[in-house]
């Protein structure tokens, strides 16, 4: 990655600009997901209106991973174009300044005219996070999916064993993001794991389908409630029938932990 603020080619004005890479952390509760959407509250419109804000610059935010309505982030990257010249440090400090409290820039990178934010990603890493309690926690409501009734970690792990790998994620597809959908998905980590009262699924894998990780977690459930067999699951995920998964889990327990570069390592 290259430093902030070197100047890289023309923008039409004849203005020098450079490409900005941001690590962004929110709260997505009160949030129509990432994508600007006119007249609704979104991740992305809140991050133009604060570079706006920063650099008296209009532009257009790019995200490695579009979170749905609700789904919080760790980790998300996003790109931009800037000719203001400013340094990381302003960009750090600026942007938090204008940015409400539920979003943060964790840090900024410069990067390369042709770094593509999405489809240089080899690999991103989610969390969804369920309260296995028969009490509701109010510090957690908007982090965390309560579930009453127990959890069986061992046949839920046993069932992810069938995700991973390459293989036709159709059946815990929802809605299509456009006409032509490849539904081929590589998933290289699918855990699950007991902390206490918290039950925390983890997945890697190289990109998602929409709502691919609730649905997964809406199944794996089923299986851990007793409600679907180990071997039933398997037959489910291997059918290659889009949308043949059991309920999707709510959004607020999901969380974008990370988006992985080959030479952004200190992220």
């Amino acid at each position: 990655m290259e430093a902030v603020g070197s100047g890289e080619e023309g923008n039409r004005s004849g203005e020098s600009t450079s490409k900005v890479l941001l690590v962004v952390e929110y709260e997505g509760t009160r949030y129509h997901g990432f994508q600007f959407q006119p007249g609704l509250a979104t991740i992305q419109g809140e991050l133009e209106r604060a570079i706006c804000e920063l650099t008296r610059e209009r532009v257009r935010v790019v995200a490695a991973s579009r979170t749905d309505s609700g789904v919080h982030a760790w980790g998300q990257v996003v790109s931009f174009r800037t000719g203001s010249g400013l340094p990381r440090e302003a960009f750090l400090k600026g942007l938090n300044h204008y940015l409400p409290e539920d979003i943060a820039v964790r840090a900024v990178f410069g990067a390369k005219s042709d770094f593509d934010v999405r489809r240089d990603a080899h690999s991103r890493q989610y969390r969804y996070t369920v309260l296995n309690s028969e009490a509701r926690s109010p510090l957690r409501r908007n982090s965390a999916y309560l579930v009453r009734h127990p959890l069986d970690i061992e046949s839920m792990q046993e069932a992810c064993q069938a995700l991973i790998g390459e293989h036709d994620f159709a059946p815990f597809s929802g809605p299509p993001a456009g006409k032509c959908v490849r539904f081929a998905r590589k998933i290289h980590k699918a855990e699950v794991s007991r902390k206490q009262d918290l039950v925390i699924f983890d997945f890697v894998a190289n990109s998602f389908l929409p709502q691919q990780v609730r649905r997964m977690v809406g199944a794996l459930m089923e299986v851990g409630g007793e409600k679907k067999a180990v071997e039933e699951f398997r037959q489910m995920a291997r059918s290659k029938k889009r949308g043949l998964a059991g309920p999707t889990a709510p959004p607020h327990g999901l969380c974008l932990i990370r988006v992985n570069y080959c030479d952004l390592e200190e992220m």
